[in-house]
């Protein structure tokens, strides 16, 4: 299950990680957010282990957000030792958001 995160869990997870990151940026009232979410859930259990996935709510975490150059939501982001790899705007297909880490596990 992919965890909310706040700043020092963010940080500890993309620097700590042996596996790549998927982050979520994501806000409850956001629709689209909403629509990804179970996408974003299928992903963390099917890729356990492989993959580890978590979630950073841009209202309680600006400062991420904006240091991470989230513009808008929902944005998920593919880290790999702790650097940015890859990013997608937006209520994708799941396949779509495969094709991010797919390279990397």
């Amino acid at each position: 299950m992919a965890k909310n995160l706040n700043k020092e869990e963010f940080v500890d997870l993309i620097k700590g990680s042996e596996v790549p990151v998927l982050i979520d940026f994501w806000a409850p009232w956001c629709g689209p957010c909403k629509m990804i979410g179970p996408t974003i859930e299928k992903i963390s259990e099917e890729y356990a282990g492989k993959l580890a996935v978590g979630k950073v709510n841009v209202d309680e975490e600006g400062d991420l957000a904006m240091q991470y150059g989230v513009s808008s939501i929902p944005t998920i982001a593919l880290f790999v030792n702790g650097e940015v790899k890859a990013h997608q705007l937006g209520a994708v297909p799941k396949e779509i958001l495969e094709k991010m880490f797919k390279d990397y596990i």
